[in-house]
């Protein structure tokens, strides 16, 4: 309050503020920029919606493979929001690039672990690899999805577990998402990240996953991979889910923001840092 009561103060504040706009407004046109570089507003796919920076190109992958699956992807509109199972909103805007299309049911079950459980097991579905569908219960207890298809349904007893032909066979979307929530209910980080398999960080590929295993524990999954032809250098993009239940989003790079959301693997010393968990390189993982 005492500049205004200054002349020569008073001044120096209307230069201030007009440096700080000027900057302000650069920085839009640069951003702006590197928007259009790496952004395509409106493709509606991994694959179709970010552009991979100058001189990376993304790996291919063979047709109908989970690498494919997973880079096309659907997407919602550049300007969506993440919601929450209830249908409110995801307030911290600064954690995503884009969000996934695909519906997360009413209930607080597609968290982290979750949503990679859903991507590998709808990729296998929708493939009909139906006798690949399979998860382990925190218990110990797996539970194989052609089960499930025949009738049977879980029966819980304090920490037993069993099958109990209860229901007709089906194989329907319906029933399939049933299973899949039984799975959402009793099974996370803990025991995913024992069913994974420890891979090397340099041998990285579509479809890998970083999770530490806990109580609460995180998870997220590689969803593409592009690489230099000349350096070599291998890029990356993570997807995720997390608590309370949410959609899939597309994970920024707060690290690198004019390659975001791509990130480098060259620059993963011992840790990954993304916006919501800290991962370290011997939590990669493979199904």
């Amino acid at each position: 309050m005492k500049l205004i009561y200054v002349l020569f103060a008073s001044s120096l504040l209307f230069t201030s503020c007009n440096e700080v706009k000027s900057q302000d407004k650069t920085t839009k046109i640069e951003e702006e920029k590197i928007e259009k570089q790496q952004i395509n507003s409106q493709g509606n796919t991994i694959k179709t919606r970010f552009n991979t920076p100058e001189g990376f190109e993304r790996i291919v992958v063979q047709k109908n493979s989970f690498g494919d699956y997973l880079q096309n992807l659907p997407l919602k509109l550049a300007n969506a929001i993440v919601k929450y199972y209830d249908g409110s909103f995801k307030w911290n805007k600064n954690v995503y690039e884009a969000v996934v299309d695909l519906e997360i049911g009413k209930k607080n079950l597609h968290q982290c672990a979750d949503a990679v459980m859903r991507l590998r097991a709808e990729y296998l579905w929708n493939q009909k690899k139906y006798d690949s569908i399979h998860f382990n219960f925190t218990n110990g207890f797996r539970v194989d999805y052609k089960k499930w298809m025949e009738g049977n349904r879980i029966a819980i007893k304090g920490n037993k577990t069993w099958w109990k032909k209860s229901a007709k066979p089906s194989n329907s979307y319906k029933s399939f998402w049933k299973y899949m929530e039984i799975v959402f209910s009793y099974a996370g980080t803990a025991s995913l990240s024992k069913e994974l398999k420890s891979i090397p960080l340099k041998d990285l590929k579509i479809g890998d996953v970083f999770i530490q295993g806990g109580f609460p524990g995180h998870a997220i999954i590689v969803v593409d991979v592009a690489i230099n032809s000349q350096t070599k250098e291998k890029i990356f993009m993570l997807a995720q889910s997390y608590m309370p239940a949410q959609e899939t989003q597309i994970l920024k790079n707060l690290n690198n923001t004019e390659n975001s959301p791509w990130y480098s693997l060259d620059k993963i010393e011992n840790k990954l840092s993304t916006p919501e968990w800290t991962f370290y390189k011997k939590d990669l993982k493979r199904f």
